[in-house]
């Protein structure tokens, strides 16, 4: 089986691919452990400036393996806490990150683009965060990070209406930096990438810090009544039912239970 994360480095970028193109890069167990355990390496690699953040093949990342949890559906293991502590250290990074978004990033793949520092996208591509249409409830951190990025508006219309947007829209309402033909975003994720490696790595290092400590109030804040709501719903019939419905693809019959 092909590493579920690839790593390169080139003067001073490093590439972290996520290397699961036939399942569009969903996020499963073995893909988070890798994901984590490359930016380790990463923070101790003393030559890196900036870390790029990309899919293989056409979707940058289609979020949570959805036939995975549904195979673990009703254990005691939560795997939205795994997904959180991987993007917690992505967002953690003592480099600075971008994300290569090219094709897709939905749920998981969305808030893994969010995480990153600052995200390049192609004009075809879409952002979206479908957790109500499969029954689930996005976890408090990460819902935190959405309304971070684009405010509680939009995060209300993204979340409540389960709707991708599109590239374009995604940069109007500041979710993305930049927005650029789908041919030209490779180009365009490296030319950053170059601007920023060619910085002093101390400067880079310490204002990452500076505006990491500047959001770390959010860490104090209560969730444990919305974390146990979302363990509610991730464990509940409509949650079973949506992630059915969505490898069926078929609209799902929600009952509230």
């Amino acid at each position: 089986m092909a590493d579920e994360v690839l790593t390169s480095i080139t003067d001073g970028i490093a590439t972290v691919t996520l290397n699961r193109p036939d399942k569009r890069n969903a996020m499963n167990a073995a893909l988070l452990h890798a994901l984590h355990a490359r930016f380790d390496e990463l923070d101790e690699a003393l030559h890196v400036r900036v870390v790029v953040v990309r899919g293989a093949g056409s979707v940058f990342c289609s979020g949570m393996d959805l036939r995975e949890m549904e195979q673990h559906r009703g254990e005691v293991t939560d795997p939205e806490r795994g997904v959180i502590q991987v993007l917690q250290r992505v967002e953690r990074s003592r480099h600075p990150t971008i994300a290569m978004v090219h094709g897709d990033a939905i749920a998981g793949g969305c808030e893994l683009a969010l995480h990153c520092d600052l995200r390049v996208a192609a004009d075809a591509a879409r952002f979206g965060m479908p957790l109500s249409r499969i029954g689930l409830i996005v976890p408090f951190p990460l819902g935190m990070k959405l309304v971070e990025i684009v405010g509680p508006a939009f995060a209300r219309e993204l979340l409540f209406t389960g709707r991708p947007i599109d590239a374009r829209r995604a940069w109007e309402i500041g979710m993305v930096h930049r927005v650029v033909p789908v041919g030209q975003v490779e180009d365009a994720t490296y030319d950053l990438a170059r601007s920023i490696a060619g910085n002093a790595p101390l400067s880079l290092q310490g204002m990452k810090a500076t505006v990491l400590r500047a959001m770390s109030h959010r860490e104090g804040m209560a969730h444990e009544d919305l974390d146990a709501a979302a363990r509610r719903a991730r464990t509940s019939a409509d949650a079973s039912e949506g992630r059915r419905a969505m490898l069926e693809k078929r609209p799902p019959v929600f009952r509230g239970e």
